[in-house]
């Protein structure tokens, strides 16, 4: 279960939730709270575990395809239960199941 791509994916999600955090951090104009942000975080690095979960694809562009595909599933959970405040980060999310996949692809 916990194989090489899943490192890689777990990781990658976790990197890219600290990049959520001072992106989100930064183009707000008033502060956010710590739970929001942990959210943020913690929705990246479920998205890891999802993408890492999914099977090796055969070719990239279904990898990425793929990616897209959870990272917009993943991410639209947080943007929801935001109230659908944050269409950057869903956004985001979109890119980053992308991100995410073509490091668990490329490296795994």
């Amino acid at each position: 279960m916990f194989t090489k791509r899943m490192a890689v994916t777990l990781i990658s999600g976790a990197l890219l939730g600290i990049v959520c955090i001072v992106g989100a951090s930064l183009r707000s104009e008033t502060g956010l709270e710590t739970t929001y942000l942990f959210s943020f975080w913690y929705n990246r690095v479920l998205m890891g575990v999802a993408i890492g979960l999914a099977a090796r694809a055969t070719s990239l562009g279904r990898a990425l395809l793929r990616g897209a595909l959870l990272g917009l599933l993943v991410s639209f959970a947080f943007y929801s239960s935001t109230g659908f405040g944050d269409a950057m980060g869903f956004g985001a999310g979109i890119v980053y199941g992308v991100i995410i996949e073509l490091a668990g692809h490329k490296l795994a």
